[in-house]
């Protein structure tokens, strides 16, 4: 299943269709910089040496909407969903799907959820485990 011509998202999406959220952390030194989406060139100092991570998947909503009103019939039957820019703990944002109870500041950790055709990263509360 194809979601982009870019080789690098291609490989994020894969990893997303098997439970996992990737980016890239550049490698140079005095760097370290992470990358979203997965890329081969770090932005921060244009060094080309940088490698796939795992996140842990866990962050901090920075802003979220609901949408009520999907783009296309097929997707209605998700509605009311989330739409999140969420900081992820390893240093980058991204977006992704959410609960829609979220709000602005709550942590959450990801989840994997089918959403029309695909696997869609999903954020939801991160709630600690009991002692």
């Amino acid at each position: 299943m194809s979601f982009s011509a870019n080789p690098h998202a291609e490989a994020f999406w894969q990893n997303v269709q098997e439970g996992r959220l990737t980016f890239s952390r550049c490698c140079a030194d005095q760097c370290g910089a992470p990358q979203f989406p997965p890329k081969p060139r770090c932005d921060v100092c244009g060094s080309e040496q940088t490698e796939t991570r795992t996140a842990t998947g866990t962050g901090t909503i920075f802003s979220i909407t609901v949408v009520h009103r999907p783009p296309s019939d097929a997707l209605r039957k998700h509605a009311p969903y989330g739409i999140a820019l969420v900081d992820l703990d390893e240093g980058f944002r991204m977006m992704a799907h959410a609960d829609p109870d979220l709000a602005i500041g709550a942590r959450v950790r990801a989840s994997f959820a089918p959403f029309g055709d695909r696997t869609v990263p999903r954020f939801v509360v991160d709630t600690p485990p009991h002692p």
